[in-house]
């Protein structure tokens, strides 16, 4: 190895350790700022430029997986090893030919990409899930936390989101599911989408937000920013983890209780995954008609559950859930990823859409409103009403 090699490859770590411990974003400008500052000697403009070039490459780049992250079909890429990379096209996992090198090439990619989100990697953090510069969500693990291998989990994000009728072509919703959607978006219904992981929630949630009217702004609140709706009036709060000294953080309940100060027509939390859900369904019983998130579940009967799990963890007890769940949402969107089988092509679909209705001690239960595989179901009346009584037809 070179003489200047060396030195770039020792100036590379430092520059790297001082954008995290700064929490700087590797920009180009904040790239040649800290090159200025590690260098060690005065430095040319010329020499400047072509380190800043070189080290912003080394420290933003993902390498081999590139071109699997360019591909617009695929939306997760997995690194199990150096020579085991798999990839999701929508249609489920396939093993790909990718060579990474050796445990240390992967090792230093891991460390790269979670220095590019300004989070550290290493010994003593043996695991980062952050987003990307470009949106994409990273999360890494190093052995010996991730047994044998470093494993790195890349979800990709997409500037252009899909509208209802891309989903429409896609198959995730077919022309009854989408009326019904489009109706509850319509008359302000508020509505959660659930399903599995890489089931298509986000996906769903932006396209159905795309069809809010133009007049109206949303705050939009996540844990990494994924949903891009295709909506002229878009507030994004995105939630902050503690920096390195463990301070800074802001987590997803704060920005819920800051998103009501903002003005908002529609408040859209983009994943209940912890004790925000107390606040969103909070912020939809104070006239915020409309709102909506998503919730990891596995069944529509499954969702009062889930929430009431929630809204423990949250600090609020079950009697309490259930009274506020009652009237803060009307609708469930549930989606599933299937395998392809004989009679479909498989992907992600919309399989059943459910109405939230409390019975007579209080309790929320779900009842199917419209079934993907058999039609209207014993709650499309009870939506039907619900609609009616938002303004919409009969």
């Amino acid at each position: 190895m070179s003489t200047l090699s060396v030195s770039t490859d020792a100036l590379t770590e430092r520059v790297r350790h001082r954008l995290i411990a700064l929490g700087h974003t590797p920009t180009r400008a904040a790239v040649a700022s800290a090159v200025r500052a590690e260098y060690g000697s005065p430095i040319g403009d010329r020499t400047l430029l072509t380190l800043t070039a070189r080290l912003h490459a080394e420290l933003v780049g993902a390498g081999p997986l590139t071109a699997l992250l360019a591909d617009a079909a695929v939306t997760d890429v997995l690194v199990n090893g150096p020579q085991e990379v798999w990839i999701d096209r929508g249609a489920g996992l396939e093993r790909v030919h990718c060579d990474l090198g050796d445990d240390a090439a992967v090792r230093r990619l891991a460390q790269r990409l979670a220095a590019a989100c300004g989070r550290r990697l290493d010994d003593a953090s043996p695991f980062v899930d952050a987003r990307l510069p470009d949106g994409t969500r990273l999360h890494a693990a190093l052995p010996p936390v991730a047994v044998a291998n470093v494993h790195l989990s890349l979800r990709t994000f997409r500037p252009r989101g899909f509208t209802v009728d891309d989903l429409l072509t896609a198959g995730t919703l077919t022309p009854e599911s989408a009326g019904i959607a489009r109706a509850v978006v319509a008359h302000r219904l508020a509505f959660l989408v659930t399903g599995g992981t890489g089931s298509g929630k986000t996906t769903l949630l932006a396209a159905l937000l795309g069809e809010v009217p133009s007049n109206e702004r949303l705050v939009v609140v996540e844990d990494a920013t994924e949903l891009r709706p295709a909506h002229p009036h878009v507030v994004s709060l995105e939630a902050r983890p503690a920096n390195t000294e463990g301070a800074g953080e802001i987590p997803v309940r704060t920005l819920v209780r800051e998103a009501l100060r903002m003005r908002p027509d529609r408040i859209v939390v983009g994943e209940c995954r912890g004790g925000e859900v107390v606040e969103l369904l909070a912020a939809l019983n104070t006239g915020h008609n409309g709102g909506a998130g998503t919730l990891h579940a596995n069944a529509l009967d499954d969702v009062p559950a889930r929430i009431e799990a929630l809204g423990l963890v949250g600090g609020l007890g079950r009697d309490a859930v259930h009274a506020q769940l009652a009237s803060a949402v009307q609708v469930v969107f549930h989606v599933v990823r299937r395998p392809p089988g004989k009679d479909h092509s498989g992907g992600r679909v919309v399989t059943e859409i459910g109405v939230l209705r409390a019975d007579a001690g209080g309790r929320v239960g779900v009842q199917p409103a419209w079934r993907r595989d058999g039609g209207p179901a014993p709650g499309l009346d009870a939506l039907r009403r619900l609609l009616v009584a938002r303004g919409g037809a009969p």
